[in-house]
C-alpha cells in the first residue's frame, strides 16, 4: 500500500500540478519526485502553474519556478536555484545550487541554449545605476554555450532603449562581474574578478587575467590580452596586449594570435604595423595619425585584412566621444 501510494504520487496529472504552485506530500519524509510534461519537479520545489517547463528536465528540491518563466526541455534545476520574472531559458540549460535567473522587474531576461549557471551565481537582475528608474523595461540577451562560473553577477540594462547582451562561448570564471548595457561578444575568456563596468564593449576572443578591471564606456578590441590586476580606463585596441596597474600598451597579444590561427604572414605584418605606429625611429614631425597613414600606404602591409582591421580599431577609439586607446612608451621588441 505504502509503494502504491508512492508511485500514485510520482505520476501525478499535469492537470493536477496546474492547480496549485506549491506541491506538498503527505508524507513528509518522502523524497519520490513529481513528473510534469515528462520533466521531473521534486516535491518541494515551488513551480508557478503558469510556467512552460519544457521536456526531460529536473527541478530539484527547492527550487522556485515563477509565473512568467519558460524552460526549453533538457534544463536542470540543482536545489535551491530560482528563476523569477519574465525569463527564458533556452534548451539543456543548468542551474548550479543557489543560481538565480530572472527578477520581477519590467522587460525580459533571455538565455539561449547550453548555459550554465554557476553556484550562487546571479543573473538577470536589475542594475546598479542611478539613471535606472523604478518601473522601466530592462533587458539581458545571452546566446549559446557560455560558462558562467560560480558568485558571478550580470546585470540587466539601465534603461529600455538598451540591452546587456553576451554572445557564445564565452568562459565567464568566479566572481565576475558585468554591468548594465555591456556588449560581450564571442569566445572570451574572463578570469576569476574580472569587474566590467556600464557600458563596456568587449569583442571577441579576448583574454582577461584575474582581478581586471574596466572603465565604463571602455572598448577592448578582438584577441587583445589584458595582464592580471588591470585598472583599464582607456580603449584596448584589437590585437594588443596591456598590462600595468593603469596599463600600458605591451606589444602584440603573439601567444592569441598563435592560438587562433593567424597565420605568419599576417602576425609579421601586425608586428611590422605595430613598430611603424607605436616605436617609430623618428617621431619630430609625425603624430599619430600620420604614423597610421602611413601604415595604410605602405605596399607590403596595406593588404593584409589584420592590419586593415588594428588601424581601424586605433582611429575609432578617438572618435565618438571615446576615451582614446591606453598609454604606450617605447619599447625594444614586442
Amino acid at each position: 500500500m505504502q509503494s502504491l501510494l508512492k508511485a500514485r504520487r510520482s505520476f501525478c496529472s499535469l492537470n493536477h500540478l496546474r492547480r496549485s504552485s506549491t506541491f506538498i506530500l503527505e508524507d513528509e519524509k518522502s523524497e519520490t519526485a513529481i513528473e510534469r510534461s515528462s520533466t521531473f519537479i521534486h516535491p518541494t520545489a515551488v513551480v508557478h502553474p503558469n510556467a512552460v517547463i519544457g521536456e526531460d528536465g529536473y527541478i530539484g528540491p527547492f527550487c522556485t519556478v515563477g509565473a512568467f518563466a519558460k524552460l526549453g526541455n533538457g534544463c536542470q534545476l540543482h536545489p535551491g536555484s530560482h528563476i523569477f520574472g519574465c525569463t527564458e531559458l533556452g534548451d539543456r540549460c543548468v542551474l548550479m545550487t543557489g543560481a538565480i535567473v530572472g527578477e520581477d522587474l519590467p522587460g525580459r531576461t533571455v538565455i539561449g541554449c547550453n548555459n550554465k549557471i554557476g553556484h550562487h551565481a546571479v543573473v538577470g537582475i536589475r542594475c546598479q545605476d542611478m539613471k535606472y528608474k523604478p518601473g522601466d523595461e530592462c533587458f539581458l540577451d545571452i546566446g549559446d554555450n557560455n560558462d558562467i562560473r560560480e558568485h558571478s553577477s550580470i546585470h540587466r540594462s539601465s534603461k529600455s532603449s538598451d540591452v546587456t547582451a553576451i554572445s557564445d562561448n564565452n568562459l565567464i570564471m568566479g566572481s565576475c562581474h558585468i554591468a548594465h548595457d555591456c556588449k560581450i561578444g564571442n569566445n572570451n575568456i574572463f578570469a576569476n574578478n574580472t569587474l566590467l563596468a556600464g557600458h563596456v564593449v568587449v569583442e571577441d576572443y579576448v583574454h582577461t587575467a584575474g582581478a581586471t578591471a574596466v572603465h565604463q564606456f571602455c572598448h577592448v578590441g578582438s584577441f587583445s590580452f589584458v595582464a592580471a590586476g588591470s585598472m583599464v580606463s582607456q580603449d584596448v585596441p584589437k590585437y594588443m596586449m596591456v598590462a600595468g596597474e593603469r596599463p600600458e600598451l605591451r606589444g602584440l597579444n603573439l601567444e592569441g594570435l598563435r592560438r587562433n590561427g593567424f597565420t605568419v604572414e599576417e602576425i609579421n605584418g601586425l608586428r611590422s604595423a605595430y613598430r611603424k605606429v607605436f616605436m617609430p625611429t623618428d617621431t619630430k614631425f609625425k603624430g599619430l595619425e600620420e604614423r597610421l597613414e602611413e601604415v595604410e600606404q605602405n605596399e607590403k602591409l596595406a593588404h593584409i585584412p589584420s592590419v586593415h582591421s588594428m588601424i581601424q580599431s586605433i582611429r575609432a577609439s578617438f572618435q565618438q566621444n571615446r576615451r582614446g586607446i591606453c598609454k604606450f612608451r617605447l619599447w625594444n621588441g614586442i
